[in-house]
């Protein structure tokens, strides 16, 4: 009798035990979460060049709830209003910050990075997104409008590699009008290797880090084929793409082209879309060609349009060539 007692409290024992460790472990299962809380100093922010290093507009916030003490990553998320923060712009903030504050550069370079227009204002809503775990969906602060305008903020980033000796500091470089990010250029590549770096220098230098990725601990990025090509390069997203890209002169006017033959131009990475050569000619003919094909060429006239016709030069010498597809015109002009 007395040992079955025994036995009887043992397992009470046990049974209650083990209802403890499961209470405690239903205790610190995260719940769906709730959002925390956003203000901003400022409800209107217009931007120019002399606000780059002055703070233009805090952020304050309060941590999402999501039913126990865990770390919470917070991003800034920024949007253009009526969007439903369908292309939404972020920024990771600290951790356990509980501010932001955004100078002018900073700020102006998030708000160019929405495409907005420089010459008005727009509205803009932000939020906080909150996340504990890849388990448990994000969640979401209230929203803060905001009426912004950012301006113009040209800037380049530099494209160093085996087709230059692999230096920085004379590289050729992208641009981005804007400053949203997001540049641009054509590279004569040869065929190796490259990377692209913020300044020119290497204390930052972005590789490949995946089909069409980059980051900075990528590896050298391939050029595929020796040969010009665009290049695009977005900051934000982290991506670039390569495509053949090249504008040439063809015709009897240059000597060994007999219009079989075509002398690759350079591209100006300033924005503007102009190619440029200089080139001696003789008197005779020529024609410009995209990617050493008839399929898209141009001539022009006398006054500088680009036509279908063959473009005339009546005396030799030596001439520099410009060629700008945007405003669909050329320049021919002797040395």
């Amino acid at each position: 009798m007395k040992s079955i007692i025994l036995k009887s409290l043992a397992f009470s024992f046990i049974a209650l035990s083990l209802w403890s460790c499961k209470k405690d472990e239903t205790q610190s299962v995260a719940n769906a979460g709730t959002g925390g809380s956003l203000k901003s100093s400022a409800t209107s922010v217009v931007l120019d060049k002399t606000m780059l290093a002055n703070t233009v507009i805090t952020f304050s916030l309060t941590n999402a709830n999501f039913g126990y003490q865990a770390a919470v990553t917070n991003v800034l998320q920024l949007a253009v209003k009526g969007s439903n923060f369908a292309n939404a712009k972020e920024a990771i903030l600290p951790a356990n910050a509980t501010t932001k504050a955004y100078n002018g550069l900073d700020f102006n370079n998030l708000l160019l990075s929405l495409n907005l227009p420089t010459t008005a204002n727009s509205d803009v809503e932000i939020r906080i997104k909150s996340t504990i775990s890849n388990n448990l969906a994000p969640v979401y602060s209230n929203v803060v409008s905001l009426s912004a305008k950012p301006f113009p903020l040209t800037a380049w980033i530099y494209v160093p590699g085996n087709y230059q000796g692999w230096n920085p500091a004379t590289a050729d470089s992208l641009v981005s009008l804007s400053g949203n990010g997001v540049y641009t250029g054509v590279i004569a590549f040869d065929g190796s290797n490259f990377k692209i770096t913020p300044a020119k220098k290497w204390d930052i230098a972005y590789g490949v880090a995946g089909a069409g990725k980059i980051s900075t601990s990528g590896g050298d990025i391939s050029s595929l084929t020796p040969g010009a090509k665009q290049l695009d390069v977005d900051l934000n997203n982290l991506t670039y793409t390569l495509t053949p890209l090249v504008w040439g002169i063809i015709g009897n006017a240059i000597p060994g082209s007999n219009w079989s033959v075509d002398t690759d131009m350079k591209y100006i990475n300033d924005g503007k879309g102009t190619w440029k050569v200089t080139v001696a000619l003789t008197a005779g003919e020529f024609k410009f060609r995209k990617n050493h094909d008839w399929g898209t060429n141009y001539g022009g006239n006398a006054a500088g349009a680009l036509t279908g016709d063959n473009i005339a030069v009546t005396t030799a010498g030596n001439y520099t060539i410009t060629l700008d597809i945007p405003n669909n015109k050329y320049t021919l002009v002797k040395n």
